[in-house]
């Protein structure tokens, strides 16, 4: 390692002093950066929501799952639904989008099998609506609970997940539980752990659930509790028909609208694991990441951001500038930080350059690819 170092300093040595100079300042404030997320992230895993003791619940909730091509997960899903605790008026919805596989089929055996569940076709896809919100807003309208939960099909429960949520919620409009996302391979690690340590190295969540500002909304769609009072206020998922990111624009709709609310702490109540390979995390994200700052201009700060978090301190580190080597070490701490929290990988977190380097292809090939990558079926 010394000898990389020194053979790294040699290198930036003969671009010239000047290099040099400018790549040290810049350093500096990389450090103060790093140092302001290592506050943050501290702040956050100390303050953030987490749940409490499982409650019995009187009121009607009304769970609402949209299913599009979900064969393979619908049997478990239904036995986590199903063993549920504390929730004295369930309702469970499943509303099937137009699936080509045997959802319609796997979702009538569980039926004949006893299950109480109901389910809903949505009609054909309008256009100006994505897939999600137009089968979520089939779920609302037939929808009879004062709390509706609305669950992604990949998504595992524990048997007192939906009651400790609601919980979680309190006084406020709305909460997302944020699960446990497992990781198995090399590139899911690399890349799943970004998705909870953006947000908690980088928002006050305490401030954001209190906040009108909607640049602050942090919600994952795999989990989301909204009281369904709120939701009528937006006309329930209308206000995010032709969102690609629904669960954010759901959350910043609920707050322009005077609700409340923000992200908890879900990992010991749900999992799930989104992808599997690459090809799964290029589609998945290629579909996504290019809405997901807003423009490009958006997106080039973003990118900037990872680079100047994640690549630029190891070079300034093997340039021979100590400080490189601490702004590394404070934001993969943020990072150790973030994994404790969602119960992942603490040791991935010494891979974070190349984490930050696959997430910035990911975000330019989202761009490329908009219009044309498809997901579930159907191009976005």
């Amino acid at each position: 390692m010394l000898a990389l170092v020194s053979s790294w300093h040699h290198i930036f040595s003969l671009a010239g002093s000047g290099a040099l100079k400018y790549l040290n300042v810049l350093t500096n404030l990389i450090f103060f950066v790093a140092l302001i997320l290592l506050a943050l992230a501290i702040a956050n895993f100390f303050t953030i929501r987490r749940p409490s003791a499982a409650s019995e619940r009187s009121e009607i909730v009304s769970v609402l799952i949209p299913v599009r091509n979900e064969a393979e997960n619908i049997a478990d899903l239904v036995l986590t639904l199903q063993a549920q605790q504390f929730l004295a008026q369930p309702e469970i919805i499943f509303i099937n989008d137009s699936s080509t596989d045997e959802t319609s089929k796997k979702l009538q055996e569980v039926i004949d099998g006893g299950a109480q569940i109901k389910v809903i076709n949505a009609p054909g896809l309008p256009s100006g609506w994505m897939g999600k919100p137009w089968a979520l807003q089939q779920g609302y309208l037939q929808a009879k609970g004062e709390i509706v939960v609305t669950l992604d099909a990949d998504v595992r429960l524990t048997p007192t997940a939906i009651s400790q949520a609601i919980a979680m919620l309190g006084e406020r409009s709305f909460i997302s539980p944020y699960p446990k996302q497992i990781a198995k391979t090399l590139i899911e690690r690399l890349i799943q752990p970004l998705l909870q340590w953006s947000w908690m190295s980088t928002v006050p969540l305490r401030i954001a659930e209190k906040s009108s500002r909607t640049s602050l909304a942090v919600a994952n769609g795999q989990f989301f509790v909204v009281r369904k009072s709120a939701l009528s206020q937006i006309g329930g998922f209308t206000a995010i028909a032709s969102e690609v990111l629904d669960d954010i624009e759901l959350a910043r709709a609920l707050i322009k609208s005077g609700a409340r609310g923000g992200v908890a702490d879900g990992s010991a109540l749900a999992q799930t694991r989104m992808y599997k390979n690459f090809a799964e995390v290029k589609a998945g994200y290629g579909k996504s990441l290019w809405k997901a700052f807003g423009s490009k201009s958006g997106s080039a700060g973003v990118i900037i951001f990872l680079f100047a978090t994640g690549i630029a301190p190891v070079i300034s580190w093997f340039a021979g500038n100590p400080l490189g080597f601490l702004a590394y070490g404070f934001i993969v701490f943020t990072r150790m930080l973030s994994a404790n929290r969602s119960r992942g990988r603490a040791l991935d977190a010494l891979l974070h350059p190349i984490s930050c380097a696959i997430l910035i292809y990911l975000i330019i090939y989202s761009w490329r690819a908009r219009g044309v990558v498809a997901w579930k079926g159907r191009t976005l």
